[in-house]
C-alpha cells in the first residue's frame, strides 16, 4: 500500500512541510514501538522545511504513543519561543537540539533517546561498538563519543558542545547518558536509531557469555565498511528510506491515527 500524505490541515504548510510532520510523527510512534523512548523526556526533532530558523518539536508532557502530524510546535532555533502550535518547550530538547540544528548542515533531524541496550554501554568504562560483526561495522566508522556527562542539558552552551563532539559523525554516544544520532532526512536518523541499538544489543549479548570478542580482522573491516549497505546496486530509495517505508507500512495498518 502506497504511504499516504493526509489532508492538510495546517492552512499554511506546505505539502513539504505537512509530509515532514507525517514522517516525524511516524518516527515517534516507532520509537515507542521498538522500546526507545523513556518517559517523556527524549526528543525527535527536525528543521522545518523551507525554515531554517526553526524545527519541529512536540509540546512538552505529550507522550511518543499519542503523537500525530498536527501534535508539532514549531520552535525558533536562535530563542526557543513556539513560533506556531501550542504547547511548552521542554528546556532540554531546546537546549540540546537546536545547537546541533544550527552548527551541523548534516543535522536536519536530529534524535536523541535513552534506548536500553546503547544507553547501557554508555554506562561503561570503555562504551565503544567493537567491530566483531557487519552491523558493528557498518556503523563504527560513523560514531562520535562524548566522553564527559556534565549533567542535564538546560544551556545552549551544552548542545553547541555536543555539535563539536559530533562533527562529521552522524551516531554520539554521551557518556552516562544515551544517545543521539542526526541525519539529513528523518529516514536517515531513525535508520541509525535503530541499528545503533541493534549493534549494542548484540555487543552485550556477547558480552555476557564471558567468552574473548572476536575482532574482524583490519581488511574485512575495510571492505565492509565500504560496502555495507550495497547501496550502489539499486536504483531509487536509499536502504535508510526503503527500511523507513517499510515500516510506515507496518504503522499505517496498526495506527493510521498518527498522520491526522
Amino acid at each position: 500500500m502506497q504511504f499516504r500524505v493526509s489532508p492538510n490541515t495546517l492552512g499554511e504548510s506546505s505539502a513539504e512541510q505537512w509530509q515532514a510532520r507525517v514522517d516525524l510523527a511516524a518516527a515517534h510512534r516507532l520509537a515507542f514501538m521498538h522500546g526507545f523512548n523513556e518517559g517523556i523526556f527524549n526528543h525527535l526533532t527536525f528543521v522545518v522545511p523551507g525554515r531554517g530558523d526553526r524545527y519541529y518539536q512536540i509540546p512538552f508532557g505529550m507522550h511518543w504513543s499519542e503523537v500525530t502530524a498536527s501534535s508539532f510546535m514549531e520552535v525558533g532555533i536562535d530563542d526557543g519561543e513556539v513560533k506556531r502550535g501550542e504547547g511548552e518547550v521542554e528546556r532540554s530538547c531546546y537546549c540540546i537540539h537546536a545547537p546541533i540544528h544550527k552548527a551541523l548542515p548534516q543535522a536536519k533531524a536530529v534524535f536523541h533517546t535513552h534506548m536500553p541496550y546503547a544507553s547501557a554501554l554508555t554506562r561503561l568504562e570503555d562504551p565503544r561498538i567493537k567491530e566483531i560483526g557487519q552491523t558493528e561495522v557498518g556503523m563504527s566508522g560513523k560514531i562520535a563519543y562524548d566522553d564527559e556527562y556534565t549533567g542535564p542539558a538546560l544551556d545552549p552552551a551544552e548542545g553547541a558542545r555536543l555539535a563539536g563532539v559530533i562533527g562529521d559523525k552522524t551516531v554520539l554516544f554521551m557518556a552516562n547518558h544515551g544517545i543521539s544520532t542526526v541525519g539529513e532526512t528523518i529516514a536517515d536518523a531513525y535508520d541509525r536509531l535503530y541499528y545503533i541499538e541493534r549493534a549494542a544489543q548484540v555487543q552485550i549479548y556477547a558480552m555476557w557469555t564471558g567468552q574473548p570478542l572476536k575482532k574482524l580482522p583490519d581488511a574485512v573491516v575495510e571492505k565492509t565498511r565500504r560496502d555495507i549497505s550495497g547501496a550502489y546496486l539499486y536504483k531509487g530509495p536509499t536502504p535508510a528510506q526503503r527500511h523507513f517505508d517499510a515500516l510506515k507500512r507496518i504503522l499505517d495498518r496498526k495506527e493510521p491515527d498518527y498522520a491526522s
